[in-house]
């Protein structure tokens, strides 16, 4: 007698007859994924693509997905927060009246409507929850105000990449606080911040909190939420007495100065045939990389500038645009900056530049080092700032490395790679100020709401729960994200002994809450390891006449690749058990 597929709490089944389930598993990688979470989102069934960053969400993919969706609602609830749901649509005109119709660039897919007005396709909902703010809110008395929302999102990104990683289209959940002053905007960005450690602690991810750049969002300070795993594409830099940080937030501001040469040499003149590059130049020369300074010309808001920096640095592209503010500056092609200086870039020096000059920290720290000399094939050594070259302006512009100091205790820092998934950030009165949001005060003056935006990548933290969880067989899901916790594989779906127990163990475990797949598919048991395996199921129960004999089935751990086997009178409690330790993650 077949079991009857039970619903959750949330209407949801529990059970799932795999013969009446679609998950299409492939066997091969997609050609155009380069991640391991893109390969096996499309390996394993969940995902499909419709267009460039535009995918569809299969049935095991919504179900990860929804899960996460759930634990996001009820730690936004215990963090006060009230779910709405606003447009996808936004009128350009509060683009406008933020200020970010022209800041926020390519990435905002505009269009207008029949009437010729402006529209957006939102990536964010800024604009339109300080609409309703500066609409809704009369005093003190309707503070604090919290609002979020799980919606889909549209941004035009140039190279969408990493199936859910990197994609045009996304899920996120976004929360926006209103409170009176600072002070209520500390508690709510706090509460917010504590509420994401539960999230992504709930998720049974491994997961770092960093300073981070606020980029387009704009506000006083940001923390980005990031997944430890070596696939993550942003850097992360750690010191032990806590500092953490985004590597294009990370600051350097503690430079070790160069003992001084007593006298500093003359700067002189020297051949480098075919040196344009700084390796090249620094084995012509037998120096060090971080003695020659790297002259690169760069576009600016304000014109052009000459930035120079250590050639064992890497400009920080984040930092050298906060520089300029917020301008996004473009580096200047050969032939552009040979026009600009007449001369072959490479060569390039602070010497008599025609255009201002910005140097990184790096360069005021060095004694003398190696510059272009403004002609090819020539360079100086022995360049001293100060002396034989000038900077208008002294900053921090370098990436942060392994070992550089820590800008809080000066030990050296390491590096990690990780993935971004959530991000909050204090905006303080940015949009509230340009919207005209106020409030009436107290004592009935008028002041602009003190405002936090808080976003959750949905999909993105499905993807990079696998960026964090796989081996070469398939996925290890996290239990919490598991799209069924325990799969049933009988071997033999003719054998009436086999799948009378089967269907007896899956009823059992739906009766006790597990979330579970019958594998009654009539193919080899090799199709149905690897599926089972592709898929992550986080426990597998293989049933075979042989194991029924000595009143046994075989269970599998995904994650420790332990097999024991169990009375299977006792099955659907060890199962139980084991599916409520993988959730014990929760607190």
């Amino acid at each position: 007698m077949k079991a009857e597929i039970k619903l959750d709490a949330h209407g949801q089944p529990i059970g799932l007859r795999l013969s009446r389930g679609f998950s299409p598993t492939l066997k091969e990688d997609p050609a155009d994924a380069e991640v391991v979470s893109h390969k096996l989102l499309v390996r394993a069934g969940f995902i499909r693509k419709l267009a460039a960053g535009v995918y569809s969400l299969l049935p095991f993919g919504l179900r990860s997905t929804r899960k996460m969706e759930r634990m996001v609602r009820r730690e936004m609830s215990r963090a006060g927060a009230m779910e709405v749901l606003l447009p996808a649509v936004q009128p350009g005109e509060l683009w406008k009246d933020s200020g970010r119709w022209d800041f926020y660039g390519k990435e905002l897919l505009r269009f207008k409507d029949r009437h010729d007005r402006d529209y957006v396709i939102g990536p964010t909902h800024e604009e339109v929850m300080t609409d309703i703010a500066r609409r809704e809110i009369r005093s003190w008395r309707d503070l604090p105000m919290n609002l979020f929302q799980i919606q889909t999102k549209f941004r035009d990104e140039i190279r969408p990449r990493f199936g859910l990683m990197r994609g045009r289209e996304f899920i996120m959940k976004d929360a926006y606080s209103f409170d009176p002053d600072e002070a209520g905007a500390e508690v709510s960005y706090r509460a917010m911040y504590d509420a994401y450690v539960r999230i992504f602690q709930n998720c049974g991810l491994k997961f770092a909190t960093v300073e981070a750049d606020s980029g387009a969002i704009g506000g006083s300070y940001s923390h980005e939420f990031m997944v430890l795993a070596e696939t993550g594409e942003d850097g992360l830099v750690f010191c032990e007495c806590g500092y953490a940080a985004n590597q294009e937030k990370a600051e350097l501001k503690t430079y070790a100065t160069e003992a001084p040469e007593d006298p500093a040499p003359a700067m002189e003149k020297v051949h480098t045939p075919d040196c344009r590059h700084v390796p090249d130049l620094a084995k012509f020369l037998k120096v060090p990389l971080g003695r020659i300074i790297k002259a690169m010309a760069f576009e600016t808001g304000e014109g052009p500038v000459l930035v120079l920096i250590p050639g064992d640095r890497e400009i920080n592209p984040v930092k050298l645009k906060n520089a300029f503010g917020g301008t996004e500056p473009r580096l200047l092609t050969p032939e552009e900056a040979e026009k600009l200086t007449g001369v072959v870039m490479g060569y390039v020096g602070p010497v008599n530049a025609p255009m201002p000059i910005v140097a990184d920290l790096g360069v005021q720290r060095l004694e003398t080092g190696v510059i272009g000399a403004g002609e090819e094939d020539q360079h100086y050594i022995h360049a001293k700032l100060g002396r034989d070259f000038q900077a208008s302006r002294f900053l921090d512009l370098a990436l942060a490395g392994d070992g550089d100091p820590c800008p809080r205790c000066g030990q050296a820092m390491s590096v990690k790679r990780g993935i971004e998934v959530g991000h909050v950030f204090k905006l303080g009165t940015k949009y509230s100020t340009a919207m005209n949001a106020t409030f009436a005060k107290a004592d009935g003056q008028e002041a602009p709401l003190v405002m936090g935006s808080y976003g959750i990548g949905i999909g993105r933290t499905v993807a990079a729960a696998i960026e964090q969880n796989h081996d070469r067989d398939g996925i290890i899901w996290p239990m919490p994200l598991a799209p069924y916790e325990a799969a049933l594989l009988p071997l033999q779906v003719q054998s009436e002994k086999v799948m009378e127990a089967a269907e007896k163990l899956f009823g059992e475990l739906m009766e006790l809450g597990v979330e579970t797949v019958l594998d009654d598919r009539d193919e080899r048991p090799g199709m149905k390891f690897k599926d089972a395996d592709l898929i992550g199921y986080p426990l597998r129960v293989t049933i075979s006449e042989k194991s029924l004999a000595g009143g046994q089935v075989e269970l599998k751990r995904r994650d420790t690749r332990e097999v024991t086997m169990i009375d299977v009178s006792e099955a659907a409690a060890i199962i139980r058990r084991l599916r409520d330790e993988g959730l014990a993650v929760q607190p």
